[in-house]
């Protein structure tokens, strides 16, 4: 029998959300229902709200949560009531070309609920990422749901869902960064400190943060960065890199940012066959224009990195271990615990460059 629960909605372009009650169906095969108990504010949920990623309206956002399974649909094998998960965007078929090849983190045919959450009235809601978690319940394909230690930190957990996992997984599982190797990250929000963790858990010997903003700056020293360079304070980031580096550049360079301008900054501040790993997003009007020869003879890789390359059966319930053994800070990610109607003023906290992330608790 269907639910009725309460959902944070984007009803149209730039419109304050609304805290609305929703309607979940009971699961279908291969379906699960899930009862959140917590979900970060991702900057994703505001480009939806925005119209940055469809105009498919009306949304239901979040999509970075943790909770416990409450019933499941037939053939669902993977989980079962009471089992404590976090909820990932990217469900691997096993079927796909890259699948097949062994490289599943990069599957073309990824699994969503095939049901809709509604409206009341019927209207059919777009979910977040294909999560929709800023919700009481919801309603996910059993491969979006990955089992983790119960008795964790929901509001800890679920920062896997997304922007963490993107910026852990850009440092370790695209950019290959071992102890041996010197580390810059540009931009030092939620991803990029996120990436600058990853780099300090393996061991990088030198952590560059580069930033515009000193709050975020000393965020990033807490969370590993050895060096910082506020840009506004230095005549040219790539010379500034350098000098930290013996006149070098680093191994990996880490955009988090997502601009023309900060890729290019990426690519000339690294060592010669060094690698760029691009986990900013851009906008699609975006261009970029450079000489061909400088692609020749810098060498390395030039990559981007989407959701971190993750494998979230493989990875969330390693970095939940890490981060009960007191080995990996994820907690400090946590700036604000909020309440379900204030999604659209954790909006504006995002915006002020306030938080690392607001999470909503139920």
């Amino acid at each position: 029998m269907s639910q009725q629960v309460r959902g944070v909605i984007a009803r149209s372009k730039g419109a304050p959300v609304e805290l609305v009650d929703i309607v979940i169906p009971d699961p279908g095969p291969g379906e699960v229902v899930v009862a959140v108990q917590a979900c970060g504010v991702c900057h994703t949920d505001l480009t939806y709200r925005e119209g940055g990623i469809n105009d498919d309206f009306p949304f239901l956002l979040g999509h970075e949560a943790a909770g416990v399974v409450e019933s499941v649909g037939e053939g669902v094998d993977l989980v079962a009531p009471g089992d404590f998960v976090v909820l990932n965007w990217r469900a691997v078929c096993g079927k796909c070309r890259a699948c097949k090849r062994g490289r599943p983190q990069y599957c073309f045919d990824t699994y969503n609920a095939t049901q809709k959450m509604t409206l009341t009235d019927g209207t059919e809601l777009t979910p977040a990422l294909g999560i929709g978690a800023f919700a009481d319940k919801t309603l996910v394909h059993q491969g979006q749901c990955t089992k983790v230690e119960p008795g964790t930190d929901p509001a800890v957990a679920g920062l896997l869902g997304c922007g963490v996992m993107a910026g852990l997984g850009a440092a370790i599982n695209t950019g290959g960064v071992d102890r041996t190797d010197s580390v810059a990250v540009i931009g030092c929000g939620g991803v990029g400190d996120a990436a600058i963790a990853g780099a300090r858990l393996v061991g990088a010997h030198t952590i560059v943060a580069i930033d515009r903003d000193k709050q975020k700056l000393e965020w990033a020293r807490e969370l590993g960065a050895t060096h910082t360079i506020d840009a506004t304070e230095v005549d040219d980031v790539v010379t500034a890199v350098q000098d930290l580096t013996g006149g070098f550049g680093v191994d990996v360079a880490i955009d988090a940012v997502g601009r023309p301008e900060t890729w290019k900054q990426a690519f000339y501040l690294r060592d010669l066959a060094g690698t760029v790993v691009l986990v900013g997003v851009p906008t699609p009007d975006m261009k970029l224009e450079m000489p061909l020869l400088d692609f020749f003879s810098h060498g390395g890789a030039l990559k981007s990195s989407w959701y971190g390359d993750c494998l979230p059966e493989r990875d969330f319930p390693v970095l939940i271990d890490l981060y009960r053994q007191g080995r990996l800070p994820l907690e400090r990610f946590v700036s604000e615990r909020i309440a379900l109607q204030e999604v659209e003023e954790a909006f504006e906290s995002m915006h002020r460059g306030a938080v690392l992330r607001s999470v909503v608790v139920l």
